[in-house]
């Protein structure tokens, strides 16, 4: 089944649901970690449409978010919701909150590049520590499934945040080794930068154009980056969490685009200021690192990076039809041979954004990806 949203009109270069297989979730009991940000809400509006769980708990630090979500799903309507005030700092919090939960998927975290500079403990004790208090209680409460977010920043990182997230992957990964062979199985999903979401930079952009602002701000006209929608993102997770057997990081298959091609999307008028990449940004993303590919299988949707060394994981995969990548393999936004053109690339953003002009100018071209390293 296909549950994106919005028009049954599919752009060029978003040509994946990421829909198949979809696990089960009827009776089921699910609880959501940083419920209340952008893809929680999208996952709950996903599960509420499509299946009746027997309890789907929102645990999150926010009153006021999880206020204001409730009014958005209200208990009337979804007697099976529960909100959960909890820290992923709180272990024993943690423990509560999933007794008798079977799928865990696990979004908290402190995402803001350089607010996790300044506050490098923070962000430590968030993304690191908390994921090893999610192990410590899924194992602890017996669940069954976990899928942990993750993000491209985590594949050789430069900054404190995709630091933090890579630790947090191997975390998770090496989790499996704690539950035992029929225990709790511990995998992570990876994607790029998603359009609909609070972090990303069109909101700014907008901002910006509602203004009356005479130019957008560009950091590097070769500057690229993968992109994906948000409900792509849902149905990834949930796919992954079907697909896992334990220790994989899932890598979709997405398009990429230049920011100068973002920004004449947003705007096609309006002249373009460099400014210059900020401390700890990459000119380009990558999601699959060169040393990660010998241990990379590719199937049609996603790629997955398997534990290193682990062959029994690896003939599973090739079992069930998998293929391993070409030597020299890495998957990086300036070298990805699928390319989100301008109208595609238009059409995205007005699935996610109203205010992005109907249609985009005929002089809205698309500029080449840089092909350097």
């Amino acid at each position: 089944m296909s549950l994106a949203s919005g028009s049954d009109y599919t752009p060029p270069g978003i040509t994946r649901d990421f829909d198949d297989p979809f696990p089960d979730l009827n009776g089921a009991s699910i609880l959501i970690t940083g419920g209340t940000g952008s893809f929680g809400k999208q996952l709950v509006r996903t599960i509420t449409q499509n299946w009746t769980p027997r309890r789907l708990v929102i645990f999150s630090r926010d009153e006021l978010k999880q206020y204001e979500m409730a009014q958005e799903f209200p208990q009337h309507e979804h007697d099976f919701l529960r909100y959960f005030i909890g820290d992923v700092r709180d272990q024993a919090r943690l423990e509560m909150a999933m007794r008798d939960i079977d799928y865990v998927i696990h979004a908290a975290a402190l995402k803001h590049v350089p607010i996790a500079e300044y506050n490098p403990m923070e962000c430590v004790k968030t993304n690191i520590m908390g994921a090893e208090n999610v192990v410590n209680a899924c194992i602890r409460t017996g669940v069954k499934r976990v899928v942990a977010l993750s993000t491209d920043k985590a594949a050789s990182p430069i900054n404190l945040y995709g630091a933090t997230k890579l630790a947090s992957d191997k975390i998770f990964c090496a989790a499996n080794n704690l539950s035992g062979r029929n225990g709790c199985r511990f995998s992570v999903v990876r994607y790029g930068n998603v359009v609909g979401s609070r972090g990303s930079v069109v909101p700014f952009f907008r901002k910006l154009v509602d203004g009356g602002a005479d130019h957008l701000p560009i950091t590097d006209a070769r500057m690229t980056r993968f992109w994906i929608t948000l409900q792509q993102g849902v149905n990834f997770v949930l796919s992954s969490m079907e697909l896992m057997q334990g220790g994989e990081i899932f890598v979709p298959k997405i398009p990429s685009t230049t920011v100068v091609d973002l920004a004449r999307s947003v705007a096609p008028d309006l002249p373009h200021k460099i400014v210059g990449i900020r401390p700890g940004e990459k000119l380009h993303e990558t999601m699959v690192a060169e040393d990660d590919g010998r241990s990379t299988i590719e199937i049609p949707d996603r790629f997955a990076i398997l534990p290193a060394l682990d062959q029994k994981l690896m003939e599973a995969w090739l079992d069930r039809g998998a293929n391993t990548v070409e030597e020299g393999f890495y998957y990086a936004s300036n070298r990805n041979p699928e390319r989100l053109d301008a109208r595609g690339l238009h059409s995205m953003l007005k699935m996610a954004y109203p205010g992005i002009p109907t249609e985009p100018l005929p002089e809205l071209t698309t500029s080449k990806l840089n092909k350097s390293a």
